[in-house]
């Protein structure tokens, strides 16, 4: 490993203000499971990290906001996104999620920052905070802004994140009468990287679905809506006739990828089945098989 310069700031401004938006070997480090990887596998060569584990302690907050929003600071871990009372009582399917996300040793170390900034297309919570609306907030050297986490993600392992802005806090609306489910297909363990993620939240009287947010990761090289989906679910009854053609329209119109977990057809396949089934599981009609978070 080469030598690099580790600066420890004690404020959130001081660490923006130590990022260069003009050299890419500049880096944040928070939990740090997937840059020390990087980092021992001589794939990135920092010239200086900038440790955030200092900065001002609201950064490590969880608490239900008076609106009803769960506000969660970027450097809460996840292990403590997944205990918090808050989390699973108003938001239950963050809390089931995190249960099989990696394993409990990185969630221990890992931040709800650090994970989306790193913006693996694997990760379990993206989809889901995507499908639930929930927003962060960014700092950067100009101020603050907010950006929607359906938004944040332009590609593979990329985000709009500038070199010189940090995740400072996650913002999930209140969720009201909505119901939510995400499931994953593994192929080993339930805490092992998924071929596929579907996560759905949605509103409904009874089978009809009023409103509905449905997004898929893992397969593809970003958390992807599927809005095809989404216009023949909503207002409809989801029955097996909806729900096989949600599950086509799903499949005809994501793009997606090959890797070791799967073939670009296979996973597509998981697609068609995979969206009837997550409905499904929000609706609480069971039928869900599978790994369900």
């Amino acid at each position: 490993m080469t030598p690099f310069e580790l600066v420890e700031p004690r404020s959130f401004r001081e660490a923006v203000s130590l990022l260069d938006p003009d050299d890419s070997a500049v880096r944040p480090i928070a939990g740090g499971t997937a840059l020390m990887l990087m980092m021992k596998a001589g794939m990135f060569r920092p010239t200086r990290l900038v440790a955030l584990r200092r900065v001002e302690p609201e950064f490590s907050t969880i608490a239900l906001a008076p609106d009803g929003s769960l506000q969660a600071g970027a450097l809460a871990t996840l292990r403590a996104l997944e205990r918090a009372a808050v989390v699973r009582e108003s938001f239950p399917v963050i809390a089931r999620t995190l249960r099989t996300l990696s394993n409990v040793r990185v969630r221990n170390v890992a931040t709800v920052g650090g994970h989306l900034a790193h913006a693996d297309p694997h990760m379990d919570l993206p989809p889901v905070l995507a499908a639930l609306g929930a927003q962060v907030m960014i700092a950067g050297p100009a101020g603050e802004r907010t950006v929607a986490v359906e938004n944040l993600f332009a590609g593979y392992y990329e985000t709009v994140l500038g070199r010189n802005e940090l995740i400072a806090r996650l913002i999930v609306p209140p969720q009201g009468a909505k119901r939510a489910a995400y499931l994953k297909v593994t192929t080993r363990s339930a805490d092992d990287w998924p071929a596929l993620g579907v996560a759905v939240s949605l509103e409904a009287q009874g089978r009809e679905v009023r409103s509905v947010d449905l997004f898929v990761s893992a397969a593809t090289e970003k958390p992807i809506r599927l809005e095809a989906a989404e216009a023949v679910l909503r207002g409809h009854a989801a029955d097996d006739t909806t729900l096989r053609r949600a599950g086509e329209a799903a499949a005809d119109e994501v793009e997606t990828m090959a890797d070791a977990r799967g073939s670009a057809s296979y996973k597509k396949e998981l697609v068609r089945v995979y969206v009837a089934r997550a409905v499904r599981t929000a609706l609480g009609l069971g039928d869900a098989q599978g790994r369900a978070a």
